[in-house]
């Protein structure tokens, strides 16, 4: 710590670079401190027998002989000397500075602090570290007065609820069948929450995120944190929250007749229709949407918000890129809205469905685009008619097979699986095989890294392509072959039909699927979301691998 360094008039010799090697040894790496879930940030101590370890978070110091430091203005060790006497080690620092110092260290390195000795000890009781440190990490400022006029100290915010569950912040997905969902747990005041992410109601792919509470967890009223679950229509309840597994955890409702209601399921399942689609069942006159629609309610409310929950991350940004990727919401039919998140993968563009239907689940590759084949619309006319469409995007589709019957025959039995995945097979494993393989074509054409946007042109739908959105942009940027994924019911007879990917702006695009002759809009879902992003590409592919085995 060069701030500590200053502080004290510790400089660097080669003795104390040998003394700092020996201690960092002994200390660990941070990001082993991180992921250990018990770790207890400050607390009683049997001896000062860590010293060792504070002084390693600490920082490097210049020893003497006996242990302490000093050196001159010069930077040369001083034995002796004359003058004002200066700091031996941090602890002769006034407290004021060593308060400046310790709130600079990350909460978990204050513990190996805490084993220096009582002054140490005392001096991490000072309200204005933890305070920092709720600030630096997890983001509070006006929050902090309110609850230190409620009682509540920073350090007990820190210790007993922010650090403990901080690993939990982020999004996730529950573990709910083919449905899945989207949850986003933050540090929301005083709480930490977790908010279940609804798309808008159908076909309103505009419209902003809905936003339903789970559960929360608190201080308010005791030392120690609380969680509450927040589901059903009669308030926070008792409720439990495991997180022993990394990446992993799950939540427990003690009180599930709170979820009842006093007409009993059918007046349970109006507001749940009311509050899922925005309408009665009357006013859904499809037979075949109505089915969907109660199949749905049946399957999730049989949960009763005990659930587990599996971390997902949003794609890191590539300066190879079309565009940025994300989460998008788009229209699928009778399902309604779903909610997929956009990648890219080398030259392909993914969307994996974060939730789904009983046809294709969630965590599934809905739409496998390749960035290589661009489309050329003709002009207005010719692009109403969906035969002119067809036979576009069916030659390319014819290309592709040719392509991939050729590597097929010439691959080596033990490269025979990846080629098999570059052809759109559902398999998790060769789908990320292929991705891995399409990064390390370099040589192939690639999305353009052009900072203007390309000139827009005209785009109509084709007549008979079923839109469930009659309001769609009139201009697009560029088109692309892919395909889309289509299943029986029960994701029975998975299949990749070929389509044609719309790019209209940095925030919309669409996907004609030919077979069904219907159109998909989806629109890019604008709410900021913290913790969320994959700290590397290899680990977001993990991820996306994970999924896919979650609900195959």
């Amino acid at each position: 710590m060069a701030v500590c360094a200053r502080l004290c008039g510790v400089g660097q010799s080669r003795r104390c670079r040998r003394r700092q090697g020996h201690n960092q040894q002994d200390q660990g790496s941070d990001s082993d401190m991180e992921e250990e879930e018990e770790e207890q940030i400050v607390g009683p101590t049997q001896g000062d027998g860590g010293a060792a370890g504070a002084a390693a978070a600490a920082g490097p110091s210049v020893a003497r002989e006996d242990g302490s430091c000093h050196v001159n203005r010069a930077g040369a060790l001083d034995r002796g000397g004359t003058g004002p006497p200066r700091p031996q080690s941090l602890a002769d620092l006034p407290p004021e500075l060593l308060v400046e110092i310790f709130s600079l260290l990350p909460g978990t390195a204050l513990p190996s602090v805490a084993l220096v000795g009582k002054k140490f000890r005392q001096i991490l009781n000072t309200e204005t570290i933890w305070r920092r440190r709720c600030m630096a990490e997890f983001d509070m400022k006006e929050d902090l007065r309110r609850m230190e006029v409620g009682g509540v100290s920073s350090r007990d915010l820190y210790v007993e609820l922010l650090h403990p569950f901080r690993h939990i912040l982020g999004l996730w997905q529950p573990d709910i069948g083919p449905y899945g969902g989207l949850l986003n747990v933050v540090v929301d005041g005083l709480f930490i929450i977790g908010w279940m992410y609804l798309p808008p109601h159908d076909p309103r792919v505009e419209d902003p995120m809905r936003r339903r509470p789970l559960f929360r967890i608190h201080m308010l009223e005791s030392n120690k944190a609380t969680m509450e679950c927040m589901y059903g229509h009669k308030g926070p309840h008792k409720g439990d929250i495991q997180t022993g597994k990394k990446d992993e955890f799950s939540t427990k409702c003690n009180q599930t007749d709170h979820h009842r209601m006093p007409g009993g399921r059918q007046e349970e399942f109006r507001t749940w229709l009311e509050e899922e689609w925005g309408r009665t069942l009357e006013e859904i006159f499809h037979e075949h949407m109505q089915e969907l629609i109660l199949m749905k309610f049946i399957y999730t409310s049989q949960y009763d918000n005990c659930l587990t929950y599996r971390r997902i991350y949003l794609p890191p940004l590539m300066p190879s890129d079309l565009f940025h990727p994300g989460l998008f919401k788009g229209t699928y039919g009778s399902h309604g809205l779903e909610i997929v998140m956009l990648s890219f993968h080398g030259i392909y563009l993914r969307a994996t469905k974060l939730t789904g239907d009983p046809n294709v689940p969630a965590g599934q590759l809905t739409l496998d685009v390749d960035l290589s084949r661009p489309v050329v619309l003709p002009d207005l006319e010719h692009q109403r008619n969906i035969e002119e469409l067809s036979r576009l995007v069916l030659e390319v589709h014819a290309e592709v097979q040719r392509e991939e019957q050729e590597q097929a025959k010439d691959a080596p039995a033990a490269s025979r699986g990846a080629a098999e995945g570059a052809c759109g097979n559902a398999s998790a494993a060769n789908w990320v095989e292929e991705g891995r393989v399409a990064c390390s074509h370099s040589c192939q054409p690639g999305p353009s890294t052009s900072t203007s946007p390309p000139e827009a042109q005209p785009f109509v739908l084709p007549l008979g392509v079923m839109a469930r959105n009659e309001v769609y942009p009139r201009t697009c940027r560029k088109c692309f072959y892919g395909t889309g994924l289509i299943a029986g019911h029960g994701f029975t007879s998975p299949e990749r039909t070929p389509g044609l990917f719309v790019l209209f702006d940095e925030d919309h695009f669409g996907f004609i699927w030919l077979e069904l002759k219907s159109f998909s809009l989806y629109s890019r879902l604008t709410d900021q979301l913290a913790h969320a992003h994959a700290p590397n590409m290899k680990r977001f592919e993990a991820m996306l691998f994970n999924m896919q085995s979650w609900t195959s």
